[in-house]
């Protein structure tokens, strides 16, 4: 298979709120001669994703290469999630467009949610690409490809109620070797009415149970320390064997995660907060090695806006679900998601969301104003009439909040001991090196003898609102402090 030591670069583009993140995946293998480079836009899920289709193109003899002027083929896994996004990726198309006058036979394509929503358009009217592959039609791609080294275009955007990719092995490209995510759930059965996953992923399905654990025992030999267990909405994770019936639900697929090894790390995004149950709160406090936090978007704080975004939920209900984690785990860490500038927000509705911040106590959270998709429910039903003026005016006052909640989270952290996985070199110096506590929290530390993928204990000294800062102590002071 390929090398496991790739190497990446990650670029976050987050300005004012609006978290991006870009990937430039690469490795490098002996095969056809043949290279691919790609870049994936948008949520972890697509980044998962590149995984599988490097895996997909490294079994017909593919290898990847950093430096897309030597490519033969140039893929981008693309985010339809906001218009900037998929701005974004044209800017980027017309860049690949110029290449492929310079090298005759260069192909590129599009993959992911922007291949799904745009189709036959990026291929017929804007004519930048040479195939336009969807979220489930990675197994055709090498197919694909050959019809477009024969001339024609590829396309296959059709959307399944089964694929899953589980007896795939995903080629772990750009991996710090410590930390990973194993996709347990495909597409999205909620129509929230701002979102176009649903239109893009197709309906959700879930993946046998024993190929996630066989993947992360995997992992496991492979030396990797943690596994973040990712879908668009994990809770509602439920599958059933057709010559059993035995059934097998996200709190015990948790719990079974768990028990492979008491000291792999078990993670999970994102949470509906619908479907979060306490069966899951009770399986996380239960297990050491399940992380004491939960991302739990709210999108608004207002009951209003949220029955015209279908969450299916209130304000009062979401409190409580808050209020009923924190009475099973005190010290969860709980972050969100935000959206200003919903159809039809007022000021007093925009007020209510930032009252839920502070009752919710977030830790963090990724906030955006609102961007109105074509076809989705929101787009049919309601005007989008906040003036972007406004819109960015209430999203500054969610950031600003969220930095001083930030802070207050992280000062509370100062003078307690923490147990820390590192995963990594601290950007700023090499003397330092970072890893994250349970609730998630970044800690940065004197290397001293330490290495990348081990635990350590880490006394915080000093904070931002983003990262702890800290230096290593002894087990013993750990187990002392509880």
């Amino acid at each position: 298979m390929y090398d496991d030591n790739p190497t990446i670069k990650n670029i976050d583009e987050s300005k004012q709120g609006d978290a991006f993140f870009k990937e430039q995946i690469s490795g490098e293998k002996d095969g056809n001669g043949k290279k691919f480079y790609i870049e994936s836009y948008g949520c972890q899920m697509n980044f998962s994703d590149s995984e599988i289709v490097a895996s997909i193109l490294s079994d017909v003899g593919y290898s990847s290469t950093v430096d897309m002027e030597e490519s033969d083929l140039i893929l981008i896994n693309t985010c339809s999630i906001r218009e900037k996004a998929e701005d974004t990726v044209r800017k980027r198309l017309r860049i690949f467009d110029k290449l492929k006058v310079e090298k005759p036979g260069l192909l590129v394509g599009v993959l992911g949610c922007m291949a799904e929503r745009l189709k036959k358009k990026l291929l017929d009217q804007e004519k930048l690409v040479d195939m336009v592959v969807g979220p489930d039609a990675y197994r055709d791609l090498p197919n694909l490809i050959a019809t477009a080294e024969d001339g024609d275009k590829g396309i296959n955007v059709f959307l399944s109620r089964e694929e899953t990719y589980s007896n795939i092995n995903p080629v772990r490209l750009g991996s710090n070797g410590v930390t990973a995510f194993v996709t347990i759930t495909r597409g999205c059965d909620n129509m929230c009415s701002f979102c176009v996953v649903p239109f893009t992923r197709g309906r959700e399905r879930s993946r046998d149970p024993y190929s996630i654990l066989a993947e992360c025992t995997d992992l496991l030999g492979r030396g990797f320390r943690e596994v973040t267990l990712l879908g668009q909405n994990v809770d509602s994770y439920k599958w059933k064997n057709p010559e059993t019936e035995e059934t097998v639900d996200f709190a015990d697929l948790i719990e079974m995660t768990a028990k492979l090894d008491k000291d792999m790390r078990v993670r999970f995004s994102t949470s509906h907060p619908k479907d979060i149950t306490d069966k899951v709160m009770y399986n996380m406090a239960k297990y050491e090695n399940i992380c004491k936090y939960i991302h739990l978007p709210v999108q608004s704080g207002n009951s209003n806006i949220l029955k015209k975004m279908n969450r299916t939920y209130d304000r009062e209900w979401y409190i409580n679900k808050i209020n009923r984690i924190y009475e099973i785990m005190p010290d969860c860490a709980i972050s969100s998601d935000m959206i200003s500038g919903f159809c039809g927000e007022t000021e007093a509705e925009h007020e209510d969301t930032l009252s839920i911040m502070k009752i919710a106590k977030y830790s963090m959270s990724y906030m955006f104003f609102y961007s109105e998709r074509p076809n989705t429910l929101a787009h049919k039903k309601y005007p989008d009439d906040i003036p972007l003026k406004v819109k960015k005016r209430r999203l500054s006052e969610i950031i600003k909040l969220q930095n001083e909640l930030s802070t207050l989270h992280n000062n509370n952290c100062i003078g307690k001991i923490y147990k820390v996985l590192i995963e990594k070199e601290s950007k700023k110096s090499k003397e330092d090196l970072a890893g994250r506590t349970t609730h998630n929290k970044m800690v940065v530390f004197p290397r001293e003898e330490a290495t990348i993928g081990s635990y350590v204990y880490t006394k915080i000294d000093a904070c931002t609102s983003a990262t702890l800062k800290g230096h290593l102590v002894s087990k013993e002071d750990f187990l002392k402090q509880q």
